[in-house]
């Protein structure tokens, strides 16, 4: 997918990129799938803000996408692409031979007029968009939304140009290499979908100007060193001053390298934790 960029008629238009919108084939969404959901501004039911740096954003309808790929057996037929609000993916609308439409997320390759299928115990085609169980698909497949738990639909690798593949069978599980580089198993009955996610040039898009952002739902940030000291652990100080300590949150959890992961039931499920970040 292209970028998009401007003639630089304003500072902050020179910098700014955005996606070509020449893949979207849908002038308007289907109306049964679209629903409003509340907005919280990052408050809570007694109007404090617990989550900061939070506000409403453009107006926008959530479109309900089949995660759980539940269809079995029944062919689908890409009718429109289409733009989604509410993630950085495309999603397709796709038309069922039974007559009812769905959306799902759009992988890499798929278009308008491909056909898709789901198959819970039939072995179907290795091809970009058929959903199948973890067990039946080949020893280095590349897939997406992958269940966790079977029937709970997916949660992994369902953003712009994620994948995760399959790296091997042990018993009833499978292994598979996450986004994040972790290596882990998974249930060899949950579902999961052929191919990569698609609009990956997601990743190069720049913001460009403050104002944008407030579109998103984000409102501004202060850096902790601006602030006082009864506001912020880094506040205070004549001029410009580092604090005199490790860089830490608001209500002082330490910000670099501390792992903050509770242990979970899951966590003997994992091979190898994700790569480390730089400090």
């Amino acid at each position: 997918m292209a970028i998009k960029t401007y003639k630089p008629t304003t500072p902050s238009r020179r910098y700014m990129t955005n996606l070509s919108s020449n893949d979207i084939t849908a002038k308007a969404s289907v109306r049964s799938l679209l629903i409003k959901l509340p907005v919280s501004g990052g408050r809570n039911s007694n109007g404090r803000i617990t989550s900061r740096h939070k506000e409403g954003g453009a107006k926008k309808l959530y479109r309900i996408i089949d995660f759980k790929r539940d269809k079995f057996g029944i062919e689908g037929k890409v009718a429109t692409v289409e733009y989604d609000p509410y993630r950085n993916c495309r999603i397709c609308l796709i038309n069922y031979t039974d007559g009812e439409k769905r959306y799902v997320l759009q992988p890499k390759g798929l278009n308008v007029g491909d056909t898709i299928i789901s198959s819970s115990e039939v072995l179907v085609d290795i091809r970009t968009g058929n959903c199948m169980r973890l067990k039946m698909i080949p020893v280095g497949t590349i897939v997406h939304n992958i269940e966790m738990s079977p029937g709970h639909g997916g949660q992994i690798a369902r953003s712009a140009g994620g994948y995760a593949q399959i790296m091997g069978r042990d018993g009833k599980y499978v292994s598979l290499r996450l986004p994040s580089g972790e290596m882990r198993y998974i249930l060899g009955e949950c579902l999961a979908t052929i191919g990569t996610v698609g609009n990956e040039d997601f990743a190069n898009i720049v913001i460009g100007k403050a104002g944008r952002n407030r579109h998103l739902g984000v409102r501004p940030q202060t850096r902790g060193s601006a602030m006082n000291p009864v506001d912020h652990p880094h506040g205070g100080g004549e001029g410009k001053t580092n604090g005199s300590r490790q860089p830490v949150s608001p209500w002082g959890t330490p910000a670099k390298g501390y792992k903050t992961r509770k242990k979970q039931a899951s966590d003997k499920l994992i091979i190898t934790r994700r790569k480390k970040g730089v400090r």
